[in-house]
């Protein structure tokens, strides 16, 4: 089912319903696991195998807010940091939520948002906007979408990292204007030059003075402006809704979602997205509906999503974390997610991520390898609370055989050949250490593989 051209879009998005060829097993949960967060350890997998896809779907989506207890707890770890004004330290912060967190597909979807609007820290000197614009993102992360882009257009550090925060009626700056349409709502191709020009005009006087938004209404141009068809004496909110009104929109924003939950490629028709774009229109651009109907459709447990994405690095980290129940050093994730090309807060450029096949290449999977070695090595690492070994005898395993095994379930969305299983029982074997050292030595080669780069 690799031809996309040959899936029908109404079968594509209809709920899955288990069969003999494709069941609802193992495999298929914690593929829903790892693409709605991050993992999931392999018992509370095994008892997910006992409940129906939809109600677990239903389950992650409705987990849309942070508990107040939790929160309240990561904030204040954010809070700390903020005070010494490091974004860098503030990476560590995220990681934590990340780590964390109950509700994963929350702050996977703020992982998204992030990259989708893209606002760096090596722009924006101020970590405390930095933080406030992660809120905002959290905030909104499974919410109306044009509320998130409203509340985004006036944020401070989005103001300031595209420039916007000079743009003055006598000389309109284009960079918010531009990216509003091309990298945020509609993509090339459905606006003009003159239409970048007069949304520009809109934004006219929106800047930030004590590192708060406000409107200088003496350096907004009141005159008429036309956007997208559309003429009148429009103010920013007036500029962002029109753009959220073009027919573009929906599907634009269905096509990302569809990128990062179900594949990196083939690239999905416009025919297959539609059924997801016009369900989006229909709910008032509601994020959360077409997130449900995505992991509760037939295409994302079909062969066109088990395995077809590659993991970005805060996947590959925090799934090997979170699938083992482990804790380790925050600081020391931050940093090397940063030297990997995924720092929290220090997105490239203004288009994000590119992801798919840009995250691997021979310099970023030696950097991974050795950022998972660097963790196994921590003495901070702890697997629910133990060592690796004792861990692992808790869950039932006493042999290499097991343990291969145990790491399948949990981290590989296609499972190994037996060339590669002798392969690594000769390398486990052939090391030296206890049995501690041959555990992470073992899981340290599993997450080195190839095929645990793809999710």
């Amino acid at each position: 089912m690799n031809n996309m051209h040959s899936v029908d879009p109404a079968w594509a998005w209809q709920p899955f319903e288990p069969t003999a060829d494709q069941p609802w097993d193992r495999s298929t949960v914690a593929h829903l696991y790892r693409r709605s967060g991050f993992g999931m350890d392999l018992i509370r997998i095994d008892e997910t195998v006992n409940r129906t896809p939809a109600d677990v779907v239903k389950e992650l989506v409705a987990g849309n807010r942070e508990s107040t207890d939790f929160r309240s707890t990561a904030d204040a770890l954010a809070e700390a940091t903020l005070a010494g004004g490091d974004a860098k330290k503030l990476s560590a912060a995220w990681v934590y939520r990340l780590l964390y967190t109950p509700n994963q597909l929350l702050e996977k979807t703020t992982l998204l948002w992030h990259g989708h609007f893209a606002t760096g820290a090596e722009k924006v000197k101020d970590a405390r906007m930095m933080w406030n614009q992660n809120q905002l993102l959290r905030d909104h992360a499974l919410g109306d979408f044009g509320d998130l882009v409203h509340k985004i257009s006036q944020d401070s550090a989005m103001l300031v990292y595209l420039d916007s925060v000079v743009n003055r009626k006598a000389h309109p700056n284009e960079n918010f204007a531009r990216e509003l349409m091309e990298l945020f709502c509609l993509g090339e191709g459905s606006y003009t030059e003159m239409d970048v020009l007069e949304l520009a005009r809109c934004f006219t006087g929106w800047e930030i003075k004590n590192k708060k938004f406000r409107k200088n209404r003496y350096q907004h141009d009141t005159e008429t402006k036309t956007v997208l068809g559309q003429s009148g004496n429009f103010d920013g909110e007036d500029g962002v809704r029109i753009v959220l009104e073009q027919p573009a929109a929906p599907l634009f924003v269905a096509r990302k979602l569809y990128r990062f939950f179900v594949s990196d490629e083939p690239n999905p028709t416009d025919a297959m997205l539609q059924p997801l774009a016009d369900a989006f229109r229909e709910s008032d651009l509601q994020v959360a509906p077409v997130v449900q109907r995505i992991l509760g459709s037939n295409l994302f447990y079909s062969s066109i999503s088990i395995g077809r994405k590659i993991k970005s690095p805060v996947e590959l980290v925090l799934g090997m974390l979170r699938s083992l129940k482990a804790t380790t050093n925050t600081q020391l994730v931050a940093k090397g997610l940063l030297n990997i090309g995924q720092g929290l807060f220090y997105p490239p450029n203004v288009k994000g991520w590119d992801g798919g096949r840009a995250w691997v290449n021979s310099s970023t999977l030696l950097g991974r390898a050795n950022l998972v070695a660097d963790i196994l090595e921590n003495e901070a690492t702890r697997f629910d609370g133990k060592s690796l070994a004792e861990y692992l005898r808790d869950q039932g395993v006493r042999t290499t055989e097991q343990a291969i095994e145990h790491f399948e379930h949990c981290l590989l969305a296609v499972r190994l050949d037996e060339p590669t299983k002798t392969q690594i029982r000769q390398t486990v074997t052939s090391g030296s250490g206890d049995e501690e050292r041959r555990m992470r030595s073992l899981l340290h080669a599993m997450t080195s593989l190839p095929i645990c780069q793809l999710a």
